[in-house]
């Protein structure tokens, strides 16, 4: 089954690996960001071997975000950059084709362990199936339950 999992983060980091520390984010060395990226090259290198790795990028920082949606009476409304300096968003993702949930999860759990400055925040790795057919549609909810 393909999962997209995606790493979690702020705008805070993105400025924090800049060498721009908030009071959210501390400053990364470059000695820091050189073994964020050996460390997530290993894993791509790896599920690239194993024949699980689909797709992986990296997101350009929230404040080059834009997000349009509609407004009241129906109009489209465009925000640049609507996002807080601590709102957490993703940041990167993986397209994984992995034989089971468990598989997924223990590689999500490594990506957690991406070395960085000593306080640096935690943000949870997201899992979430991609749907390959109209019968994945509400496969995870019982209507017969209520809340579901």
């Amino acid at each position: 089954m393909r999962y997209l999992v995606m790493v979690q983060g702020t705008q805070a980091d993105y400025d924090a690996m800049a060498g721009r520390p908030t009071a959210h984010a501390p400053s990364w060395t470059q000695v820091q960001l050189k073994a964020m990226y050996l460390y997530m090259n290993a894993i791509n290198d790896e599920l690239a071997e194993s024949g699980e790795l689909v797709e992986a990028r990296g997101l350009a920082e929230p404040a080059r975000t834009r997000l349009v949606a509609r407004g009241e009476g129906g109009e489209t409304v465009i925000t640049d950059a609507p996002y807080a300096e601590t709102e957490p968003l993703p940041t990167g993702y993986w397209v994984l084709d992995c034989a089971s949930l468990e598989r997924v999860t223990e590689i999500a759990e490594r990506v957690t362990r991406c070395p960085g400055p000593e306080s640096l925040a935690e943000h949870p790795v997201v899992i979430r199936p991609l749907m390959e057919s109209l019968d994945d549609v509400g496969a995870g909810t019982d209507p017969t339950r209520p809340g579901d």
